[in-house]
């Protein structure tokens, strides 16, 4: 089977050797795959696979399911979405039976392949690690990213006020068609939003950029939830405002989470927002498609950063 990888900051498709199932593990044809920003810093040599992964991009795909190992609730010709530490750009994946969820009814293979990475990030940081209690203040930097777009989805079904920041007036205007009580454009300053807060829970892939910020925007006992370093890795931090108040910050990574742990995580998404999905209240969002053999174009597509939403290859 071929595979995506990166060499030399480029993109390769690669014959891959052929992976026998073990036990409770099931074998995927691949009909599409999202693209994160986690393939991004991958491609450009900065986000190594983790030990044992596959050098194969892609952390989410849809697909049929065509071979099962030992006893599982899938069976050939269901349709799934996985959620994978890599190897999601590729004719077929092999995965733990347990990172697989059911394609919610009435959405494409391009709708299915943008729900599992993002919306299991958003879900993890806000309402488990963040402890979002609904009426409590959420702010969701890069808003308009696929993340983004899925904890302000979130954030509206469960009852959190919600504020974004993002980089144009576009974007913005989007986040609050999805549901953001309002937000700033970054270029501003993202302390304008003080006379908003304070909030309860953050959510930031940015980091450094940010960080102070966060002390004056935060209230009382909040949780500020770091998931990635767009925007640099290190910062001055007045303690004495974090002391005073209570402010707890959390590192949080979901690709090297052990097997248990993503299996758990699933299980209560699907319980959680699968009915969700069903009644229409959350969606994926699908930015732009663009065939497997187009991939350059779709990795531009994501670095350009012009979208709201997901990048997504498809299989036709």
């Amino acid at each position: 089977m071929r595979g995506l990888q990166a060499e030399g900051g480029a993109l390769q498709w690669r014959e891959q050797p052929a992976v026998e199932l073990t036990t409770g593990q099931v074998r995927v044809a691949i009909k599409a795959a999202g693209l994160n920003r986690a393939d991004l810093l991958q491609k450009g040599g900065m986000y190594p696979p983790p030990a044992g992964v596959t050098p194969v991009l892609g952390l989410e795909c849809a697909g049929e399911v065509i071979e099962v190992s030992g006893s599982s609730r899938w069976q050939k010709g269901d349709r799934v979405c996985a959620l994978l530490a890599g190897g999601g750009m590729a004719d077929e994946v092999v995965v733990d039976g347990r990172h697989l969820l059911p394609v919610p009814a009435g959405l494409s293979w391009a709708d299915a392949a943008a729900i599992p990475e993002v919306f299991s990030t958003a879900w993890l940081n806000v309402f488990e690690l963040g402890a979002a209690k609904p009426g409590e203040k959420v702010l969701i930097h890069a808003g308009a990213s696929g993340v983004g777009t899925a904890a302000v989805q979130l954030c509206k079904a469960f009852g959190n006020p919600c504020w974004v920041t993002l980089g144009s007036e576009e974007k913005l205007e989007a986040c609050k068609a999805l549901g953001a009580t309002g937000g700033v454009i970054r270029q501003n300053g993202i302390v304008s939003l003080q006379s908003e807060g304070p909030f309860q829970v953050a959510l930031d892939p940015v980091g450094a950029n940010y960080a102070s910020d966060h002390l004056d925007l935060l209230g009382l006992d909040a949780r500020w939830v770091l998931i990635g370093l767009m925007g640099g890795r290190e910062a001055k931090l007045d303690l004495a405002k974090m002391l005073m108040k209570r402010i707890t910050l959390i590192g949080s990574t979901l690709r090297t989470r052990d097997a248990d742990f993503k299996a758990g995580l699933l299980a209560r998404m699907e319980e959680r927002l699968w009915p969700l999905f069903a009644e229409g209240k959350l969606k994926p969002m699908v930015a732009k498609t663009f065939e497997f053999d187009q991939a350059e174009k779709a990795f531009a597509e994501l670095a350009a950063d012009q979208i709201v939403g997901k990048v997504i290859l498809v299989r036709e």
